[in-house]
């Protein structure tokens, strides 16, 4: 008898093969649900409606130290992104570089989510920038009234009020009401063109390869995590989707190498692919826990050293024992 379960993720290229049934989930009759990752975690996290869900590492992160999560994470990583990125300046504020963030209003959609934590210890780590120095602002994107999904209290030393409810952090840059903004998306008034809104690093690209040339760590953004309840019923479940998204995963990434006709819409997206292959190679998106020990390491590190974990977790407790190792012949 197949098992039904819920997956919900979006709908990356590397979860693909599973969505269209090329790749099966043993034992398993998975019904996909294709959500951005806001609404996904929003209604995983306050309804606990999926089986299988995409989480944000953070919120995960938050929850487990608690021990107040109802999902148990894998080691998959379906939302990975290296955040240089992810800094936005307005060019009146006068910020050239990372140092004259200090003391300046820095806008977040949340102080938690996944990539301002990375932002934050990436300018700790490699500018002395600590998230101390800097006047925190929170709120929505792009429409008012965004709140934290996880609640927590500011860190000590640390400034951090919430916007007005009808205000938005883009409108705010663009009025120069804040200065800076980071997170996972840019804000609007970057995408319409502005001439006052920049990328603090426009040669974010460089900085990033060199970035992971020196560290090894390219960024997680996102894991797969499954229900506890599920676990109880279908204990070898774990195991099962690793291997599978695993695969899917890999198929993904040979179709971005066919030459003959483009899988993605870009001429030379072969040898981008090759490119990074070069810089980190064969699988440059690695799942499973050894494959990411540095990554996994440092982001613990940060997010304990931000405030936003009660304790500092160890690899181990944050992913299904059976996932932890893989089985060999």
């Amino acid at each position: 008898m197949m098992n039904p379960i819920t997956i919900a993720c979006w709908s990356y290229d590397r979860i693909k093969p599973l969505e269209s049934g090329q790749v099966r989930i043993e034992g398993c009759d998975a019904t996909f649900l294709d959500l951005e990752p806001e609404e996904l975690f929003h209604r995983a996290l306050h309804f606990e409606e999926f089986d299988v869900t995409e989480l944000s590492f953070s919120n995960y992160l938050t929850l487990t130290a608690r021990d107040q999560c109802p999902y148990v994470a894998i080691p998959v990583f379906p939302g990975r992104r290296f955040r240089h990125s992810g800094i936005y300046t307005n060019t009146r504020s006068g910020i050239r570089k990372p140092e004259d963030l200090k003391g300046r209003l820095v806008g977040s959609p949340e102080y938690q989510v996944t990539a301002s934590v990375w932002i934050r210890g990436i300018l700790e780590d490699e500018y002395h920038v600590k998230p101390s120095d800097i006047r925190w602002r929170a709120g929505g994107l792009y429409e008012p009234s965004r709140t934290e999904k996880v609640t927590f209290s500011a860190p000590a030393g640390v400034e951090l009020e919430r916007i007005g409810p009808g205000k938005t952090l883009s409108e705010m840059l663009l009025a120069g009401e804040i200065d800076a903004l980071i997170g996972p998306r840019a804000p609007n008034c970057f995408h319409q063109g502005h001439p006052d809104i920049e990328r603090l690093f426009p040669d974010y690209i460089e900085r990033e390869k060199d970035y992971y040339r020196r560290t090894g760590i390219f960024p997680i953004m996102h894991l797969l995590a499954v229900h506890k309840k599920k676990i109880r019923e279908l204990p070898w479940l774990p195991t099962s989707l690793f291997k599978a998204f695993e695969t899917a995963k890999n198929m993904a990434i040979e179709r971005l190498l066919e030459e003959n006709e483009p899988m993605a819409t870009y001429p030379w997206i072969d040898g981008v692919v090759r490119e990074a292959q070069d810089l980190m190679g064969t699988d440059f998106w690695p799942y499973g826990v050894e494959e990411n020990r540095k990554t996994l390491e440092a982001f613990l590190r940060y997010h304990f050293d931000q405030g936003l974990s009660e304790r500092r977790l160890r690899i181990d407790e944050i992913f299904v024992p059976s996932t932890l190792v893989r089985s060999r012949i």
